[in-house]
């Protein structure tokens, strides 16, 4: 066999190795993606809830008494730090991107959003504190020389929520600490198997002004009546266990939704590079086909040849 066709032959065969590749991570992140939904759906429920809560709050200026000035006790938590308001010298940004490539643009996307949010923002390097959940993201921040205060690698294809507390205390503690003084979460919300866009959610300090007009107004409310809460045992005690939660269910849901839109766009590009390795055997095989019959005609024309020749 001619060097040219056995080149083509071992290029049909990679490729067909490839693409059997591709179709098994195809499905393997379809799998992925079909599980985590079913885990968002109940999740949901919760976050809806909570963000009521917190929108009711702050409709009701509960969250503008509160003493946030309160200083953490016992080495707790200090919850109420969340709610202090101050000059914004340095802004906390939550990057989350992926752990692994293989994605199509799901990363390059949420970095360049991510990108353009500072810009837009006025921000220089030295103003901004990166908090990097994902390997990508921290990688590609690190390196061009952004101030990456916390890292997080290695968040499960279906995270669970026990896993974001930890993430949430260095969150709070860092900004009671002022290594910034205001933060947004930088993801990928999915939208659908094919759409995914990008979102930047103030997350702190909490207040008033961090909820949409949607959020504070329901659809069959006004908001020409004031709210007022009776608080047992106080207003402080009360903000102390829902603070958390709030920013426990903001944080978790960023991250389960950007785990979302990963697993789809895993998916979507798989399912791209599998179909391009379908075109390019077809291209092969044809090439190969027709190498093969010109190889065989001039092999016929030969001995035809010599035939004639000997005749």
């Amino acid at each position: 066999m001619p060097a040219s066709l056995q080149e083509v032959k071992r290029r049909i065969v990679s490729t067909k190795k490839t693409g059997q590749i591709t179709s098994a991570m195809q499905m393997v992140s379809t799998a992925k993606l079909s599980q985590i939904q079913k885990h968002s759906v109940s999740y949901q429920t919760y976050a809806a809830k909570i963000r009521s809560v917190i929108t009711h709050l702050a409709q009701s200026h509960l969250l503008d008494t509160a003493s946030a000035g309160s200083e953490a006790k016992d080495g707790k938590l200090n919850t109420l730090g969340m709610l202090k308001q101050r000059p914004v010298k340095k802004t906390g940004i939550v990057v989350i991107t992926s752990d692994r490539g293989l994605v199509g643009s799901y990363n390059s996307n949420v970095i360049k959003q991510t990108m353009d949010l500072i810009k837009s923002n006025g921000n220089s390097k030295e103003d901004v504190a990166i908090i990097a959940i994902g390997a990508t993201g921290a990688e590609f921040f690190g390196k061009r020389g952004y101030d990456v205060i916390y890292e997080y690698r290695g968040v499960k294809d279906v995270p669970t929520f026990r896993e974001v507390r930890p993430i949430v205390e260095a969150i709070v503690t860092m900004y009671d600490n002022q290594l910034y003084d205001q933060l947004f979460v930088c993801y990928n919300h999915f939208v659908n198997t094919l759409t995914s866009v990008f979102r930047a959610e103030k997350m702190l300090p909490i207040s008033a002004e961090n909820m949409g007009e949607d959020d504070l107004t329901a659809p069959d409310e006004g908001r020409n009546y004031h709210i007022e809460y009776e608080t047992e045992p106080s207003k402080d005690a009360i903000l102390e266990v829902i603070l958390p939660q709030y920013a426990e269910s903001l944080v978790y849901g960023a991250i389960l939704d950007a785990k979302t839109a990963e697993h789809a766009s895993s998916s979507t590009a798989m399912k791209s590079a599998s179909d391009n390795a379908k075109d390019l055997i077809s291209s092969l095989e044809l090439q190969y086909n027709r190498a093969r019959q010109s190889a065989i005609t001039t092999e016929i024309t030969e001995i035809t040849g010599a035939q004639a020749a000997l005749d």
